[in-house]
């Protein structure tokens, strides 16, 4: 399964984006989808969980501001990122467990800066 992750880029803080994550199979039997983070010489750490009934949990630094959701139909998960802090300066990515194994995207930059 390969993940192509896109929709990063420079925004201001207070600003949007939206992430998405695109999988070369199908995703209809995959149970959870998850999005992490990582900022360079530190740990990757997760953000966000897409359950398979769209149900979501998140880190408590983005509870309130980020909305995780998926579209079966069309292979893809998307993150979107509302209020955004410099502090969310980081590279996404998405992960997903399809038939015993794990797979992750190749990482979005995402930057926010004045």
């Amino acid at each position: 399964v390969q993940l192509q992750a896109s929709g990063g880029g420079l925004v201001q803080p207070g600003g949007s984006l939206t992430l998405s994550c695109v999988a070369s199979e199908s995703i209809s039997s995959v149970t959870a989808m998850y999005w992490y983070r990582q900022v360079p010489g530190k740990q990757r750490d997760w953000v966000a969980s897409i359950g398979s009934d769209g149900s979501t949990a998140y880190a408590d630094s983005v509870k309130g501001r980020f909305t995780g959701s998926r579209d079966n139909a069309k292979n893809t998960m998307y993150l979107q990122m509302n209020s955004l802090k410099p502090e969310d300066t980081a590279v996404y990515y998405c992960r997903l467990r399809f038939a015993a194994t794990w797979y992750w995207g190749q990482g979005t930059q995402v930057t926010v800066s004045s």
